[in-house]
């Protein structure tokens, strides 16, 4: 394992119902770093990301978030506690397409919510930091309103300050923008280019190819199951290796 990775997988498979839709992935992501995963609907980028963090249990294969072995024991091979891999959990937030916002709380308490559960925060302090992030994002100005009165990319932006405020090593997105309406893809994209400014470490499954070219230190390819490219983007986009990158890019143009 290297010393510098926040994520790294290890010959990971997963099959649903005999199906395989992960086959034999490595991938290293190291700190500071944004990794784009792309691929055609169903080539099992958003299974890859939802094992990253042991929503999807693999079948095969080892995932490590830093020096930490994820969902099994190293030393005897065997599924983690609930407690074990809540705690690892911590290390990786996820940011979901739908958002997942609680609709009965406010948005100050959605954010507050998993520090006061997961971290154990006292309330003084778990509102200050729920405060913080929400500037971060841009939505302070909302801490009062519910989830039903916000647009889809306040909704999405009040979902990112949700995973900031616990502090996780690596931030996972899976098409955070696709339930979005046009006009309001950029919003979340900016906040989202702002995060890699300021070194965090992501991983973002996205059909956005300008976010991708522009924010990505490594972009990766999924076809079927399999990781058939990975490169940075100016070599991905200008210079692909694989003619299906290359077909895949050209619907893009």
């Amino acid at each position: 394992m290297h010393n510098d990775s926040a994520i790294e997988v290890q010959k990971l498979s997963k099959q649903f119902d005999g199906i395989e839709v992960l086959r034999d992935i490595n991938l290293t992501v190291n700190r500071g770093d944004v990794v784009s995963i792309l691929g055609s609907s169903g080539s099992g980028k958003s299974t890859l990301l939802r094992c990253m963090n042991w929503l999807e249990t693999p079948d095969k294969g080892k995932i490590y978030v830093g020096d930490e072995r994820i969902g099994v024991r190293d030393e005897d091979n065997l599924p983690m506690s609930n407690k074990q891999l809540a705690k690892i959990r911590e290390r990786v937030g996820m940011v979901f397409q739908n958002f997942n916002l609680w609709p009965h709380l406010d948005i100050l308490h959605n954010v507050m919510l998993p520090l006061l559960k997961v971290k154990h925060m006292k309330k003084p302090e778990a509102e200050k930091v729920a405060l913080t992030q929400l500037e971060k994002v841009g939505m302070l100005d909302k801490k009062d309103v519910y989830p039903i009165t916000l647009s889809g990319g306040q909704k999405q932006r009040v979902a990112i300050a949700r995973s900031l405020a616990l502090s996780p090593d690596v931030l996972l997105f899976d098409e955070p923008t696709s339930a979005l309406d046009p006009e309001r893809v950029g919003e979340v994209l900016g906040v989202m280019k702002q995060l890699s400014q300021e070194g965090y470490t992501m991983v973002v499954v996205t059909h956005e190819m300008d976010f991708a070219r522009a924010v990505s230190d490594q972009v990766v390819f999924l076809e079927k199951g399999k990781l058939i490219e990975k490169a940075p983007p100016e070599e991905f986009f200008n210079n692909p290796k694989s003619d299906r990158v290359r077909q895949f890019l050209t619907s893009f143009a």
